[in-house]
């Protein structure tokens, strides 16, 4: 699912519930992840419940391209990987490095939604794949 698909769908969700269900219903629909990804060098630190995240490089015309698979043993983070992953995955390292998923969230309104927690584990993803790129560049 595109990330424009994600926003026209939250923007017909009026309500937290409405749209937490949604969030849930997006990690669901998440691609199988691998067995042998779940290991130390895919997991995600700074994040409550377990994260992984395995990253992809291809040359493409405007440089390194990234694309991401990720998965989570709680629900709610299966449906926030699924958001990050339809906002960066397929896209050349230099625009991942230049797109805002806090704006994003803000925008559809998960932002103050999340727990404390969860804001942190989010960030803790966004470093995660904003390294990937920078590394995919040689800058890290």
């Amino acid at each position: 699912m595109s990330i424009d698909d994600i926003l026209a769908d939250f923007e017909v969700l009026d309500d937290w519930e409405a749209r937490y269900g949604y969030v849930i219903e997006l990690g669901k629909a998440l691609p199988a992840f691998p067995e042998s990804a779940r290991n130390d060098a895919n997991k995600v630190e700074g994040c409550v419940s377990q994260v992984w995240l395995e990253t992809t490089v291809a040359e493409g015309p405007e440089g390194p391209v990234l694309t991401f698979i990720g998965d989570s043993d709680a629900l709610i983070v299966r449906g926030i990987i699924a958001i990050l992953l339809a906002l960066y995955s397929g896209r050349p390292a230099a625009e991942i490095l230049t797109t805002d998923a806090g704006d994003l969230f803000e925008r559809i309104g998960l932002r103050e939604a999340l727990s404390r927690q969860r804001s942190n584990g989010l960030v803790s993803m966004v470093q995660r794949i904003k390294g990937d790129a920078r590394a995919a560049l040689g800058e890290g």
